[in-house]
Formats: C-alpha cells, sequence, structure tokens
C-alpha cells in the first residue's frame, strides 16, 4: 500500500499549492490590518474598595456590626469571585474582586449594583459609621496635566476660571473625566481678644454659634396667591 507523500502531491499540484500559498497571505495582510489597534488601549479593572470608619469601635465591634453585614449582602452579587476584609479599631476596608470570566461591559452596572446593595442596609447599621465609601476608579489615567497661574488673581477667582475649563473640556469628546488637583477651599479666619472679650463677657464659643447661624436655614412656610406659591426662608 502506497502512503500519501505530502512533497510529492505539492510538487505535481504546484498551481493549487501556490493559490492556497497566495490565498493565506492575503487573508493574513487583510487580518493585520484590521487588528484593534489603540494608543490608549481601555482595560477593565473588576476590583472595588469599600472604606467604612467608626470613631471609637474596637475592630471586633465594627467586624460583627459592620463589615460582617456588608459581606453577607454582596453575596448576592453577580459574577462576585470573592469579598476580603481588613479590620482595625476605628476603620475597615473591603475588597471586592468579580471573576475574571465577567464581560466587561457589565462590570460598571454590577458596581452599581453593589453600592445600591449597600445603601440598602445603611439604616440596619449603626449610628456614626462614616460612609460607606466606594472606589472602583482604577482604571482611570491622566492623559495630560495642565497648570494654571494668574497673576492678580485671588485663589477663590483662580477656582472658577479652572471650573469653567474643567465643564469646557468635559464637552470634549472622548474625554471622561477632568479633576481640579490642588485647590484650596475657602476659609474665614476669625481674629479676637480674650481680654476684650473677657471684659465684654463674652466666650469664643458664643462666637462659633453666631457665625454657625449665620448660614442656618429655617422654612418660614409658604404663602399661596392666584398665580404661584412663595415659599419663606427665616
Amino acid at each position: 500500500m502506497k502512503h500519501f507523500n505530502l512533497s510529492e502531491w505539492a510538487i505535481t499540484h504546484r498551481a493549487l499549492v501556490l493559490f492556497m500559498i497566495l490565498l493565506i497571505g492575503a487573508a493574513g495582510l487583510f487580518s493585520y490590518y484590521k487588528l484593534g489597534r489603540a494608543e490608549d488601549p481601555s482595560f477593565t479593572i473588576k476590583v472595588m474598595n469599600i472604606h467604612v470608619g467608626w470613631p471609637g469601635a474596637t475592630a471586633p465591634e465594627l467586624q460583627t456590626q459592620v463589615v460582617d453585614k456588608i459581606e453577607k449582602k454582596l453575596q448576592d452579587l453577580p459574577h462576585l469571585d470573592r469579598v476580603t476584609s481588613y479590620t482595625q479599631p476605628g476603620t475597615a476596608f473591603i475588597q471586592v474582586n468579580l471573576s475574571d470570566t465577567t464581560p466587561p461591559k457589565k462590570v460598571k452596572d454590577l458596581w452599581y449594583q453593589a453600592r445600591k446593595k449597600v445603601g440598602d442596609i445603611r439604616a440596619d447599621l449603626p449610628a456614626g459609621i462614616t460612609g460607606p465609601n466606594f472606589n472602583d476608579e482604577f482604571g482611570d489615567v491622566y492623559s495630560a496635566l495642565y497648570m494654571m497661574t494668574a497673576d492678580g488673581m485671588s485663589l477663590a477667582e483662580l477656582k472658577r476660571l479652572a471650573e469653567d475649563i474643567r465643564q469646557r473640556l468635559l464637552r470634549v469628546p472622548g474625554v471622561n473625566k477632568a479633576d481640579l488637583i490642588g485647590v484650596q477651599p475657602e476659609k474665614m479666619f476669625i481674629e479676637f481678644s480674650h481680654a476684650k472679650l473677657a471684659t465684654l463677657g463674652i466666650t469664643p464659643q458664643q462666637i462659633f454659634d453666631s457665625v454657625a447661624r449665620q448660614n442656618t436655614v429655617s422654612a418660614g412656610g409658604s404663602v399661596d396667591t392666584s398665580a404661584d406659591r412663595i415659599h419663606l426662608r427665616v
């Protein structure tokens, strides 16, 4: 019985072999030009961090009354791989990991579900905790940094100008996020003489309370007219 000889077949069918070589080469060239390329390729990190603070609480109290409840609620999250936590007195960190097979398009919706599930048990958590705070923006990168300086402008004016520029940048196609870094918060400093306050019989706390009341908004009711309703504030 004669065995099939590939070399002999290729020599006797040169035209067919040449056609197959050209066809494979053309297919490879076509695939090369259709290959996805990007200067900054997108990638999805399937990890979320949750931070919870409870000043004055011990690590066991924080674990049993806060962390365990959050972990139990997150067990219902689809595509969940594992939930790990680190607890110390006064603060706790919870890391949520999705499985590697999770479709990238579903990650954003899954993080929304995680926030919603934790929000559903917020009323069951102890009073006095701070958070939970979520961080799922590990994949965000800054492609450009701009520094602003202006002679003759105050920091508040410079901040308003930077905020206006930030809003314009967000309208540029392809820009997902623009943040302001190094913004100085506005502050009001009150200087007084303790000797003079003692003479007037005024305590520093009374001054602080008076300033705090300036920002207090109390509802004063509303007045209904034939055309509109006017809300009153005291």
